[in-house]
């Protein structure tokens, strides 16, 4: 999820900035190589220079970091994006939400859309207006037992490691669900992340959010500034592929922090 290489997809707006600035700080904290890549397309003369000009700013953006700018030439910026990141062994890719949704949430565009039905590397989506102070502070898995999630489980406490941050593991009690079974899975999981890596037993915490809907139980769960919400792909994906199921897709739109889709089989 987060390891040796962050592509950052960018263009020259205000999503396009936040995404540069979230990539930035996630590699500033884990070590991570950057990339920041400007995709313009083949039918248009005038789009290399554009990217290129839009990568001059990006430069200004992550001056003091080291990073590899790349005008990147695909007829969408989605496909470009994932061939870009398979050429250069990428394992995350960083976008913003176009403009004209509501602040504080992810909105999503044809990119983001595009990348969440194919991508094989994880996608990590940037709230509009979102500004990151430093790197994720804590590291929340939404979580119902079946492999994909048990995969997404062991990424993310991976991941924690590597950030020095907490983890937590939530899952969802919609329309009066009886909680009892839900809090053992998630002990389970719980016991899963403490097995597959160096975090102490205070660093992993659950819970579960009760509500009718999705939308007003993710609002009513505790969020704090610097929090990175981890969702699976679907059991419906390929290998080695993203996909969103429906309860993901609603998640992913109600979170109020940037949201990593991990393709299936990422464990």
């Amino acid at each position: 999820m987060i390891r040796e290489h962050v592509l950052a997809g960018y263009v020259d707006d205000a999503g396009g900035r936040e995404a540069l600035a979230l990539a930035r700080a996630i590699a500033e904290v884990s070590g991570a190589r950057l990339t920041v890549a400007a995709v313009h397309s083949p039918e248009r003369a005038a789009s290399v220079v554009e990217a290129r000009a839009a990568l001059e700013h990006a430069a200004e953006l992550v001056e003091g970091v080291p990073a590899d700018l790349v005008a990147h030439e695909s007829r969408s910026a989605s496909r470009g994006l994932s061939v870009l990141a398979s050429r250069t062994g990428a394992d995350l890719i960083v976008i913003g939400s176009p403009p004209g949704g509501a602040h504080g949430r992810i909105n999503l565009g044809g990119t983001a859309d595009h990348l969440l039905h194919a991508s094989t590397q994880t996608v990590l989506l940037t709230p509009s207006g979102h500004t990151p102070s430093g790197g994720p502070r804590r590291i929340s898995v939404a979580y119902v037992r079946r492999p994909q999630c048990d995969e997404a489980v062991t990424s993310a406490a991976a991941a924690a490691v590597r950030l020095g941050v907490p983890l937590r593991l939530l899952t969802l009690a919609l329309d009066g669900a009886d909680q009892d079974p839900l809090r053992d899975d998630l002990a389970l999981a719980v016991r899963l992340a403490d097995e597959s890596s160096v975090l102490d037993a205070d660093e992993v915490e659950a819970a579960v959010g009760a509500g009718d809907d999705v939308a007003g139980t993710v609002a009513g769960l505790d969020w704090a500034e610097g929090d990175l919400l981890v969702c699976a792909s679907s059991e419906d994906a390929p290998v080695h592929r993203v996909f969103l199921g429906e309860t993901a897709f609603k998640l992913v739109r109600a979170a109020p922090c940037p949201v990593a889709v991990l393709p299936r089989g990422s464990g």
